[in-house]
């Protein structure tokens, strides 16, 4: 990055931390303390397990201060209704007393209108009923669009899959009031903002590093109820994308918080 881009990116964070303090978003979740042990159970598929997404979240969390513990149960091509039949994901459900469990849904699911109200939504109410019985908040894990959409199912490109995306994740967690990690957003500002963006591996769909560092990026934010800006664990991704990333996460959280469902 040149000088000149990355003084624009400070001056940028700089005005965005004067926007956030100033209408009360990100300022921090007030239950949570650097003292506090934070316990985060993710379920979902290789696109949580990808570049090992939670152990990338919980080095983050320490990196900003945290105490965290997470724990994943994910295997590949899972659904959510996969796990709802699945003895081993009820039974680590209940084995702990979690703060938070994160929800991630197949891949192309959520972008399907019939599909989603057939198998995603009857499976999201039941696990967050399980969720809740042990004291915990669900966060539902947004993911992202396809390199190249999903044009059998009328996704020509990415944009369209991921406002798909958007609309089948923001529908259930308006219903039961549910926290939204809007990852895809993330990815989908990003790409925008930097066209030589690439957060996918070859076969386009799963994640390469940089697209698992934004993921962990709003995770922090959304969890935390603070900005992961100035963070110095980058995952192995460069400083300067690094903290580019932390801001396209800020921003992508902040820009939209009431859609988001954020405590």
């Amino acid at each position: 990055m040149t000088r000149r881009y990355i003084f624009r990116l400070l001056l940028l964070q700089f005005i965005l931390g004067l926007f956030l303090t100033s209408c009360g978003v990100l300022e921090g979740n007030q239950e949570l303390t650097s003292q506090d042990r934070i316990d985060v159970l993710f379920i979902g598929n290789s696109y949580t397990s990808s570049n090992g997404l939670p152990d990338m979240f919980e080095k983050m969390a320490r990196s900003g201060g945290y105490r965290v513990h997470v724990a994943m149960v994910a295997p590949g091509g899972w659904t959510l209704a996969d796990h709802l039949q699945s003895t081993e994901t009820l039974e680590k459900i209940r084995g702990n007393e979690w703060e938070f469990v994160v929800l991630q849904e197949q891949s192309v699911i959520p972008s399907l209108v019939d599909t989603r109200e057939r198998q995603m939504y009857p499976a999201v109410r039941q696990l967050h009923d399980e969720i809740k019985a042990v004291g915990a908040d669900t966060i539902l894990f947004m993911t992202w669009g396809r390199r190249n959409g999903f044009p059998s199912e009328g996704h020509r490109d990415f944009t369209i899959m991921q406002a798909a995306l958007e609309a089948g994740y923001v529908k259930i967690g308006n219903e039961l009031n549910l926290t939204i990690a809007p990852v895809g957003v993330a990815w989908r500002n990003g790409l925008r903002s930097a066209l030589q963006l690439d957060l996918w591996v070859e076969d386009g769909s799963h994640p390469n590093r940089e697209g698992t560092y934004l993921a962990a990026c709003v995770l922090y934010a959304v969890i935390f109820g603070q900005s992961p800006e100035g963070i110095s664990y980058t995952a192995g991704v460069d400083d300067d994308w690094g903290l580019w990333f932390q801001t396209i996460a800020a921003e992508s959280v902040a820009a939209s918080s009431g859609h988001w469902n954020l405590p």
